[in-house]
């Protein structure tokens, strides 16, 4: 790029090209969404012929390739609108520099130097001091800066005399529009380069099939032009409260939301304080790259996310009761989802789930740990219909990766590490929650099951407890360290645990037992009780569907009791999450258990 091209170069064609690709990239998503709606929605409702399936496989191609030229076209769209921004700045400082050029009567020869006129007079000789060219240094220590090495009499490069200085009075002044221009011109190479290469990579093939070969060159595209837009980035609130993010988000305007959308879905999507409409925008995007990654990797661990996100991915497409929201997606440890059966932003109850021992991102999770989410949500809508509900699941961190199988000869259990880590990470969560909902005075409630129930536990116990909590649920819980509910920071009467007799999590060590294996979790008579009692089976009897509150002093044991058992059937462990007291929760989730 040379100085009259950046000069020449009119903006207004890059704004109009971000214009007409946002178009595009607005009409593809406008399409993609009537193709599932009103076409493939509708037509698997009511048709269930092989040839109605197989039209339903066809229209999600479709939806597929609309969603595609939705990402690649705000990706463009993004690329045009940041060299448009960001080389207006270099631009308007060379035009500041011609511009006092020509006021001087300086002459801008074509390789950037300024020629200036004799001036002064030569003190010796009393003859005036003859005019010359000034080279401009861009601040680069590199071989392309000539202003390093001013041209001698030769014409050759060397080194500046030190300590010399022009006498001609007019040297300085050009001296200093040359490096003015040299400066500008270093910066818009550099922009310019930058976004050069994330668009060069912006390519699709005539006739291209979108699959996840496709996403995966969709994410790596992603990465290329979010490495070129660095100033966007810089831009985001990463170490803000909840509360300062959504701050944020609401001040931009919808041109600048469009453009951290399509480039940064995987931070937006993910960052507490962000609306949940648009965290879920940002993650049906990120789901599909994260599939294209993960395909393309062989090891056991990447295969299993895999699996679980690919489930996930067919939820999100088909119809679900309440609607489901993807909160937060990612690959980091065992894998991160944040799943919401309603919307948490206007929804009047909340609550958000901490699942435990063995969790993961995989095809468990997706198929059975997302629809007991789900389930309480039901659950919630039974016991409150006229009143709307948001069931969350929560999996920001890693659970150990064990089965309540293996407790009886492994203790990893026992230990915090992840729990801690975790709990602020819930808290930041929460927050955003908090900060989101447009009630005046949600009623929120924080549940963790097996470890799950040491890691809300925890958070709890943190300054202002988990933030907006009018309740907490523990089930099959090891101990949280609280000796009483009011450290949990809800008060007498807010705090539930369940658990069954069979339970092994709840039958750990309590604190002072596990002193010699490490750091324990304080589990039993140090706060959480650490069992229930359960009718047997077939005595007729029902156990009491939802547990009942901790009292406010002392480290009791309580009565407490899970989901009933199917009749004839035999009572199953409290630590298996499938038993988790969904309707009871539900219950409890509308601030009536």
């Amino acid at each position: 790029m040379t100085w009259q091209q950046l000069r020449d170069l009119e903006l207004s064609q890059l704004d109009d090209a971000e214009d007409s690709w946002a178009k595009v990239s607005h009409h593809a998503d406008a399409a993609g969404e009537r193709v599932d709606a009103e076409m493939s929605g509708r037509l698997a409702k009511t048709q269930e012929s092989e040839s109605a399936k197989a039209a339903v496989r066809r229209l999600k191609r479709l939806s597929s390739n609309y969603h595609y030229i939705h990402a690649e076209c705000g990706l463009i769209r993004a690329s045009a609108s940041g060299l448009s921004s960001e080389i207006a700045a270099p631009r308007r400082r060379l035009k500041d520099a011609l511009e006092d050029a020509t006021a001087l009567s300086y002459t801008v020869h074509a390789d950037g130097s300024i020629g200036y006129p004799a001036g002064g007079k030569n003190e010796l000789t009393g003859t005036e001091i003859p005019g010359g060219t000034a080279v401009g240094n861009n601040g680069m220590l590199t071989s392309d800066n000539r202003g390093l090495h001013p041209p001698n009499g030769k014409g050759l490069y060397t080194p500046e005399a030190p300590g010399l200085i022009n006498p001609n009075p007019h040297h300085a002044k050009a001296q200093d529009i040359a490096d003015r221009i040299a400066h500008a011109l270093r910066e818009a190479r550099e922009i310019d380069e930058r976004y050069r290469a994330a668009l060069s990579k912006l390519k699709a093939a005539p006739g291209l099939r979108v699959d996840e070969k496709t996403w995966a060159d969709a994410a790596a595209d992603t990465k290329a032009v979010g490495a070129a837009a660095d100033h966007l980035e810089a831009g985001i609130p990463r170490d803000k409260s909840p509360a300062d993010r959504k701050a944020w988000w609401d001040q931009l305007t919808q041109e600048q939301r469009d453009q951290y959308l399509a480039v940064y879905p995987d931070v937006i999507g993910n960052l507490d304080g962000i609306p949940a409409v648009v965290r879920d925008e940002a993650n049906r995007e990120n789901i599909q790259l994260l599939i294209g990654k993960l395909s393309g990797q062989e090891d056991e661990k990447s295969q299993t996310m895999l699996d679980g996100l690919k489930d996930i991915r067919g939820k999100l497409e088909a119809p679900s009761v309440p609607p489901m929201y993807l909160l937060g997606i990612g690959d980091e440890g065992n894998g991160r989802a944040i799943v919401s059966y309603g919307n948490p932003d206007t929804a009047r109850n909340v609550s958000a789930y901490v699942p435990g021992l063995g969790t993961r991102l995989d095809k468990e999770f997706a198929d059975g740990t997302l629809k007991r989410a789900q389930d309480t949500a039901l659950g919630a809508a039974e016991a409150d219909p006229h009143t709307s509900t948001a069931s969350i699941v929560w999996l920001g961190y890693d659970a150990p990766q064990l089965s309540a199988q293996d407790l009886a000869a492994n203790t990893d259990v026992m230990f915090r590490e992840n729990a801690e880590a975790g709990a602020p990470a819930y808290n930041s969560f929460m927050a955003g929650i908090t900060a989101t909902n447009e009630n005046a005075d949600p009623h929120i409630t924080a549940i963790g099951h097996s470890y799950g129930s040491l890691t809300a536990g925890l958070a709890a116990q943190e300054k202002g407890g988990v933030p907006g909590a009018d309740d907490i649920i523990l089930v099959g819980s090891p101990g949280t360290g609280a000796r009483t509910a009011d450290e949990l920071n809800v008060g007498e009467g807010h705090v539930y645990v369940g658990a069954a007799d069979n339970d092994i999590v709840t039958k750990l060590p309590n604190h002072q037992e596990a002193s010699g294996m490490g750091a324990g979790v304080a589990g039993g008579v140090r706060g959480v009780p650490s069992r229930t009692r359960t009718s047997p089976p077939n005595s007729g009897r029902q156990p009491h569907p939802f547990p009942r509150p901790l009292r406010r002093n002392g480290p009791r044991r309580q009565k407490a009791a899970t989901t009933p058992w199917r009749p004839g059937g035999h009572p199953r462990p409290a630590h298996n999450p499938s038993v988790l007291p969904t309707r009871g929760t539900g219950r409890a989730v509308c601030g009536r258990g």
